[in-house]
This record gives C-alpha cells, structure tokens and sequence, in this order.
C-alpha cells in the first residue's frame, strides 16, 4: 500500500486482534514480561527467532483490542520495557 501524504487515516473496523512484534535482548530480558504486562489482556505471544548472533530474540504478539485508545494504550505499555515494538 502506497503511503499519500494527507491521505486520511485508514479505517480500522474494532474490536480485532492486533498484530505486535517485541524484539528483547536475549540477555536481559524474559517472555514471561510479556506476560506480566499484557495480564488481563487477550492476547497470543508465538515466538519469532533469535538474531544471527544471538543477542536479541523476537516474539509475535496478537492482542484483542477494542478501540484505537486501546490499541495505542497497549502500544505505550509494550514500548515502556523493551526497546523494539513494532
């Protein structure tokens, strides 16, 4: 999809499970805080794969969102811990 500038926002039809990708050092950092972040919510973690050399290690996350202030709440607990959310 082609990005227009000024274009308006797409239209994202809620509730739905929302796609994240949390990238962890492997040295530091744990699932389980995953885990312990996301309690209460509905959610999947899947893991993804380590980094070529082993540092860093990366986890799919599914969360089921109910608005845009949700989606975007969850956004900024996820982004508080680890140094990559996509």
């Amino acid at each position: 999809m082609a990005c227009i500038l000024g274009a308006e926002k797409p239209k994202i039809d809620y509730p739905l499970f929302w796609e994240y990708k949390i990238i962890l050092d492997a040295s530091t950092q744990k699932r389980e805080q995953i885990d312990e972040i996301l309690k209460g919510e509905n959610y999947k973690i899947d893991f993804s794969r380590f980094s070529n050399g082993g540092k860093y290690m990366s986890f799919n996350v599914s969360v089921f969102v109910k608005d845009d202030l949700h989606r975007n709440e969850i956004f900024e607990r996820l982004k508080a811990h680890f140094k990559y959310v996509l």
